[in-house]
């Protein structure tokens, strides 16, 4: 099998993977009445961690960068459908957080930008994997930590909560450590600790929507401060 064929293939299984998500997250909200913030934070964190299809791509061809095909589908989707969906859209159903189409052209079309970026200017780098391990694990899970533990409320710009940050740090700093340790043998743990911590922060004072655009760029920033 030629390299751009394998590549071709294991582009596939990844959206396949993609698309496998929201689907039976769309089927659960719909059938089993399963709570829409948890199944968009689901979406959230499988979409984020498709970067482990990144192991089996043959990097000798160009062809690599079919990485970001399902990142690149969704993004076109969710320009459709936050202009034309109705609320029964699987999109809407699974990502939004209350059934407005609109949303879909916010925090999750942020979203799948980055994963494109991630997917090819920082392709396997050390900066990719640590960004794509907070976003998706750290800002996925906190949320969810947040609304049912999250007792100690502040707002800055929008409403977040101690135990909420808390969850970032953590779940973001094992994200990221995960990402890095299924591609490098020796990974860097200063800066993981460092990216994570100031992402943590970034993410506090974050307006809604606008985290899964700062994060990212925030990481950028302090590896090339690190670094």
């Amino acid at each position: 099998m030629s390299p751009l064929v394998y590549n071709i293939v294991i582009t596939i299984i990844g959206i396949a993977y993609v698309f496998t998500v929201v689907g039976v997250m769309d089927f659960l909200v719909k059938k089993k009445n399963f709570p829409q913030d948890i199944s968009r934070k689901i979406v959230h964190i499988a979409a984020g961690s498709w970067l482990i299809f990144w192991l089996f791509f043959d990097d000798s061809h160009w062809s690599k960068y079919f990485n970001i095909a399902p990142a690149f589908i969704w993004t076109v989707l969710l320009i459709i459908k936050g202009l034309t969906a109705d609320s029964n859209d699987e999109a809407v159903k699974t990502m939004t957080r209350t059934g407005d189409r609109r949303e879909l052209l916010k925090g999750p079309l942020y979203f799948t930008l980055v994963m494109c970026f991630m997917g090819t200017v920082y392709y396997k780098t050390p900066l990719a994997l640590t960004a794509m391990g907070v976003l998706a694990w750290g800002d996925g899970l906190a949320p969810i930590f947040g609304k049912r533990f999250g007792k100690n409320k502040y707002y800055i710009f929008a409403e977040k909560s101690l135990q909420g940050s808390a969850a970032f740090l953590l779940f973001g700093f094992l994200g990221a450590i995960l990402f890095n340790v299924l591609f490098y043998e020796t990974i860097d743990f200063g800066f993981i600790l460092a990216a994570v911590i100031i992402s943590t922060l970034v993410e506090a004072f974050s307006p809604k929507d606008l985290d899964n655009i700062l994060i990212p760029l925030i990481i950028i920033l302090a590896y090339f401060l690190y670094f």
